[in-house]
């Protein structure tokens, strides 16, 4: 990345949050929802320090934002997170993973084997992967955080009578108007935890952060990289890599999208110094990149401002927090969260439209048969990954029904090219 390269990002990121300000803060906690059940859940478990996350992943938004110019997320990895909260896994075995995964993706990056997969994988596969996210963030919005909730439980301010509130604002805000719905909504979701928390007694206090090594065990290794590190690597790889930059240039075809390597060094140094603090495994996502963007972040100045707000509390307040993170109602962060789904589902509407990116701009731009075939893809694709729950799965499943229409083709070509004598047996 040139000098020249990162003063028109850095003049970029200034003129849209002049311009938008409001936007650009509210589109910056677009991704609240995926950020602070995880976060929240591993350190009450004690597998991570919330002070360590908040700190390093404040510093890497603001450098994301610097150098990439988009709003990209920083996110926990799911798969990993899931492992962890399931088997109570202990700092060291976390760390382990996350540092694993890190140094997978440095040596995918450097040796240009990311950039190899990224080129092979057909539209459709990666349009579904994309649509497959989209799904299963509503799946889990809808069962993890909303339907446990009553009419009037667990409290007066987090209920599904709040739910249905934030979900109409959401609608009518999508089609009436360019309210800052994501600020306006965290705003009042940190109101009521803030008066459920004063009521508990349990309010954060001022507590400089103390940063700690974290050194996993040969045990640890061992348990981190084989139980949680291998399935988290399909996950990036596909998810926040591959597809997020396909994303990124989705929604923002007017901004200079960040290469596939450059990706995956990022996701690779963000766990590689990270995770020795204690901080989560962490990477960019297509659903936070669609969450940001739906919410209205258009630059990275949005993640910036995330970032300088996660550092700043991070520091001032670290592990005091909890109590109040706790008590932020999840009928607003399950709303949150079906948003940055309903995003993601949307850019599946473009896989055959005029000016697809492996189309062109040609009109009609495939047959009816080749659109049928690409929606089709597309739809295993998505239809495997939720679900089996596995984005790798899915992944296989759509390459296999792509090769499965290819091999017709190549079985013709290959006649075609023996009778005109153009195709020798060795």
């Amino acid at each position: 990345m040139t000098v020249q390269t990162l003063r028109e990002i850095s003049r970029y990121n200034l003129s849209t949050f002049r311009r938008n300000y409001v936007s650009e803060i509210s589109g910056s906690l677009g991704d609240l929802g995926t950020f602070l059940p995880i976060a929240i859940a591993l350190t009450v478990n004690g597998s991570v320090s919330l002070a360590s996350t908040l700190i390093f992943s404040g510093v890497y938004n603001i450098l994301t934002g610097l150098f990439f110019g988009i709003p990209l997320p920083v996110q926990p990895m799911k798969a990993i997170a899931a492992v962890a909260i399931a088997r109570n896994f202990s700092s060291g075995s976390i760390a382990a993973a996350g540092i694993f995964v890190g140094a997978c993706l440095l040596i995918f990056s450097v040796t240009g084997l990311l950039r190899w997969f990224a080129s092979v994988i057909p539209i459709p596969v990666i349009k579904g992967i994309q649509v497959g996210a989209g799904l299963s963030l509503i799946i889990s919005a809808c069962g993890g955080m909303l339907r446990p909730l009553g009419w009037v439980d667990p409290s007066w301010a987090d209920n599904r009578i709040w739910a249905i509130v934030a979900f109409l604002a959401l609608m009518i805000t999508s089609v009436y108007g360019r309210v800052p719905y994501a600020l306006v909504l965290f705003a009042i979701g940190l109101g009521f935890a803030i008066i459920c928390t004063a009521g508990a007694g349990h309010l954060p206090v001022f507590s400089i952060w103390h940063p700690w090594l974290v050194v996993p065990t040969p045990h640890q290794w061992w348990v981190g990289a084989v139980d949680a590190g291998i399935g988290q690597i399909p996950l990036t790889t596909l998810n926040s890599v591959v597809a997020v930059v396909y994303l990124a240039g989705d929604l923002l075809p007017n901004v200079h999208t960040p290469s596939i390597t450059h990706i995956g060094l990022s996701v690779a140094a963000m766990n590689l110094l990270g995770c020795w603090f204690g901080a989560m495994p962490v990477c960019h996502g297509s659903g936070g990149l669609a969450a940001q963007h739906r919410f209205g972040a258009r630059s990275g100045a949005s993640i910036v401002f995330l970032g300088v707000l996660k550092l700043v509390i991070g520091i001032m307040f670290g592990e005091t927090l909890i109590d109040l993170l706790k008590r932020f109602p999840k009928a607003f962060l399950g709303v949150m969260v079906i948003a940055a789904g309903l995003e993601l589902l949307s850019v599946g509407e473009s896989l055959n439209t005029r000016g697809a990116r492996d189309l062109g701009d040609s009109d009609p731009a495939c047959s009816d048969e080749e659109r049928k075939r690409r929606w089709t893809v597309m739809m295993v694709t998505v239809g495997v990954l939720v679900g089996f729950k596995n984005d790798a799965l899915g992944f296989i499943a759509g390459m296999l029904c792509h090769w499965a229409y290819r091999v017709p083709e190549g079985w013709e070509m290959g006649r075609t090219r023996w009778s005109q004598g153009r195709l020798r047996l060795p």
